[in-house]
């Protein structure tokens, strides 16, 4: 038997800083909240190289006395709470007295603080967990700390560090955090030489949004205020209009304090149930406050989680309250029931109105009857749906005679097979475009032939704007016009892309966004993979870039759209890929944009080029993202269903 032994503090402390200090991030958020629960209304924020060489907070709140400087770095040793029943009554941020003794087992540490009533500060030096005597020294009321080489002893943490922007993506995160629920606190945030942020007191917190997110989101807010008994909710929304493709533009904030919980991001997913694209996630910016002893803040070491005495509750809160708001609002979109035409319904006033009427009832009245459901994963099932409406984009045009050749599979890229070039495929078909007329489609049963397909033993039909039906010498083949030109436009934009010849629109006005940090970082780290997709984009100053290109072949949409669309792709799918793997990854989501949708007429032409161009890719049996691009039915297997045999 292994001999048990008590591990050292400087061992207890090492693991809890692996626990607590994950990151350079975590050091300054907790720093962060320590000054605000010393009454902070000033904080200072100055980073070096991302966190790793120097993190400098400092504060005006009230300070430290030089007989509590050893203490206030000893662990678990804090002024917050005096007893186990204290616990359930937390009013403050960090309560645990494990941050300033974490850090400084890892770092080289330098507190200075001066109470607002003595003349003289004090300093003292922790090197690895080794104390250095208190000594006096000039400085102003409050707090500064400095975090020198942080994770210097502990060489794996500190190898599994990212860059140096990405560090510092994440330390502008957690400073956004802190930021946006403290809005009546001046904080500052300094990197290298470059202020990145000069935030002075403010009453509103749409301010601070502004701030941080730009004009285009502040100004689409939406403004939410509600109170039931103890527990108030008030903040912004954002419009169902603008959304993201994931939930990181969800701020939830309870007494003060960022937390993540899955029950009320389910609920504020069901409130906009309807209003968004599937996909799609709404923006938020929400504070809820309650007594402490509704909750429970001591779940997770880093605060992140909470535990609701009366989660149905809170939940039901959240739902009605927005859906409530929602029908008294403007939205300036269109709505309709899931299962009812659209035309019918905007015809029939009496009919939208009986409908709003039930909304309202149920949001009034079905949320406090289902309160005691606890259960977020149970979706609330309702006597309606609401589907959002969107904008169809007109379909993209195949000039048979226009386009290019095809011909690029998996990397690396084969060679281009002799003879398919751009300029023999042109040639060829302005030849059969002279020797061959056109010929008439005709028709197959009630519906219209409306493409004749390769060659003339072939026909295709579009079926419900969706499907394209193709006779074959084996039966018949359905398949489905966006994957199939989605994998068609793939492989030529790989092929162009890898080649660095893919077609780009210049702009004669640069056009610029404001990005959040971490946003800013994943820009600047995948730079020239962007680039190599046709999107040239530089910095700006700040979290600003400069938009100077992109694709051609998105050329309907608008460029800050596209990037905005790059980037959700980057800060998700692309987080971790390898460059050429991104790419591949960028390729897809552009060859999705640009395909036709199902919805889209085609013209008898464009039905043509598309049944063509099948031939030429490598892979014609799958979109980029693996659905199928046909199914095909043999005569036999046609035969038996009809029992012929």
């Amino acid at each position: 038997m292994p001999k048990i032994q008590q591990l050292s503090a400087s061992v207890v402390n090492k693991i809890a800083a692996g626990e607590v200090i994950e990151r350079p991030a975590s050091a300054v958020k907790e720093l962060m909240e320590n000054s605000l629960d010393a009454g902070a209304r000033r904080v200072d924020v100055t980073i070096e190289h991302g966190g790793t060489e120097l993190i400098r907070i400092a504060d005006d709140g009230c300070g430290i006395s030089p007989e509590d400087m050893p203490l206030a770095i000893a662990s678990h040793a804090t002024s917050k709470i005096g007893s186990a029943e204290e616990l359930f009554h937390v009013r403050t941020l960090g309560f645990r007295g494990e941050a300033l003794a974490s850090i400084s087992e890892v770092s080289h540490f330098l507190l200075r603080s001066r109470p607002h009533d003595q003349d003289c500060g004090s300093e003292m030096l922790v090197h690895g967990g080794n104390v250095q005597e208190a000594q006096p020294c000039g400085c102003p009321p409050g707090t500064i700390l400095e975090i020198r080489n942080l994770f210097y002893n502990t060489p794996v943490r500190k190898k599994f560090l990212k860059t140096t922007q990405t560090e510092f993506g994440h330390i502008s995160e957690a400073f956004t955090r802190i930021a946006l629920a403290h809005p009546q606190v001046h904080f500052t945030l300094k990197h290298g030489q470059r202020m990145v942020h000069d935030l002075p007191p403010c009453s509103d917190l749409r301010d601070r949004v502004r701030v941080f997110f730009g004009a285009e989101v502040a100004d689409q807010l939406i403004e939410v205020d509600s109170e039931n008994d103890q527990v108030t909710l008030r903040g912004y929304v954002g419009n169902p209009r603008f959304s993201r493709s994931n939930n990181r533009m969800q701020y939830l904030f309870l007494n003060g304090r960022f937390i993540k919980d899955r029950a009320l991001q389910h609920a504020l997913g069901e409130a906009y149930r309807g209003l968004l694209l599937h996909g799609r996630y709404p923006m938020s910016f929400l504070r809820m406050n309650m007594p402490p002893e509704m909750v429970d803040v001591n779940v997770h070491p880093t605060k992140l989680e909470v535990r609701f005495q009366d989660s149905g509750r809170i939940y039901s809160q959240l739902l009605g309250t927005l859906r409530t708001k929602f029908l008294a609002s403007n939205l300036d979109a269109t709505y309709r029931p899931a299962d009812v035409d659209g035309d019918s319904v905007a015809g029939n006033g009496q009919s939208a109105e009986n409908l709003r009427e039930e909304l309202v009832a149920w949001a009034k009245g079905a949320v406090e009857s289902n309160s005691g459901e606890s259960d977020p994963n149970a979706r609330r099932q309702t006597d309606f749906d609401l589907d959002f409406r969107s904008d169809r984009r007109t379909p993209l045009q195949l000039n048979p005679i226009q386009r290019s050749a095809v011909g690029a599979g998996s990397l690396p890229l084969p060679p281009i097979p002799s003879g398919i070039t751009p300029a023999h495929l042109r040639e060829q078909e302005e030849a059969e475009a002279d020797a061959t007329a056109e010929v008439e489609p005709d028709s197959f049963g009630e519906m219209e032939v409306r493409g004749t397909g390769i060659g003339s033993q072939q026909r295709a039909i579009q079926l419900h704007n969706r499907y394209l039906i193709a006779e074959t010498d084996e039966g018949m083949a359905v398949i489905d016009q966006h994957a199939l030109h989605e994998r068609i436009l793939y492989e030529e934009l790989r092929e162009k892309a890898l080649a660095r010849r893919l077609e780009v629109q210049r702009l004669l006005v640069p056009e610029t966004l404001n990005l959040a940090a971490q946003e800013f970082a994943a820009v600047e780290a995948a730079t020239d993979t962007l680039a190599q997709i046709g999107l040239e984009v530089e910095a700006f100053g700040g979290d600003t870039i400069l938009i100077r290109s992109y694709p051609a072949i998105l050329g309907r949409r608008k460029p800050a759209e596209i990037v905005r669309d790059m980037i959700d792709h980057l800060m998700t799918d692309g987080k971790n890929l390898e460059k050429r793997d991104l790419l591949d990854e960028l390729l897809h989501m552009m060859s999705c944009k640009a395909a036709i949708k199902a919805g889209d007429r085609l013209s008898t032409e464009e039905i043509d080029a598309l049944l063509e161009l099948r031939h030429l890719c490598q892979d014609a049996h799958h979109c980029p993202h693996g659905r199928p691009t046909a199914l095909v039915f043999t005569k036999e297997e046609l035969d038996r269903r009809f029992q012929r045999t």
